[in-house]
């Protein structure tokens, strides 16, 4: 029996995308080709308000940064993409280059990583992981697919 493809298996598999909140813009774009190759993709709660909006500025969003008691909006953003962490399939990491560093993961990002093997979701990262990163040996520890750039690597 031939093994069914994304387009005929009537369930699409769903991909939770998590980055940096400064890749959102790139995250919508992915977000767009996912769709196209079948699979329903799932995007934090502020890469949607900035698409609304049309302003991507991290500034606008990172509250707490000015007001310390906003910090509880930065926990409800964290659980609430946990929350769509459990509800995926696996999960993909955008790591572009921020701050010199090529193939950024950042603190909060690495922690979605970690809930994602916690659940036994398939880890997919976009790009070679920044080789100087303190927590290297973390990230290759989950045993994630690197896709250098390609979305047609992702099953």
């Amino acid at each position: 029996m031939k093994k069914p493809t994304k387009k005929n298996s009537g369930k699409k598999k769903t991909i939770v995308l998590c980055s940096s909140a400064s890749f959102y813009k790139q995250v919508l774009d992915v977000r767009d080709a996912l769709k196209k190759l079948g699979f329903k993709v799932l995007v934090p709660l502020t890469a949607g308000k900035m698409e609304k909006s049309g302003d991507f500025k991290v500034e606008t969003y990172k509250t707490w940064f000015a007001d310390s008691n906003a910090y509880d909006r930065k926990r409800f953003l964290t659980k609430h993409h946990f929350d769509k962490i459990a509800e995926g399939d696996s999960i993909l990491v955008l790591n572009y280059e921020k701050n010199g560093k090529p193939g950024y993961i950042g603190g909060a990002v690495l922690m979605e990583m970690g809930v994602a093997l916690h659940l036994g979701k398939k880890v997919y990262i976009l790009n070679p992981i920044d080789e100087t990163v303190g927590y290297k040996e973390e990230i290759l520890g989950m045993l994630p697919v690197i896709l250098n750039g390609d979305l047609n690597l992702i099953k």
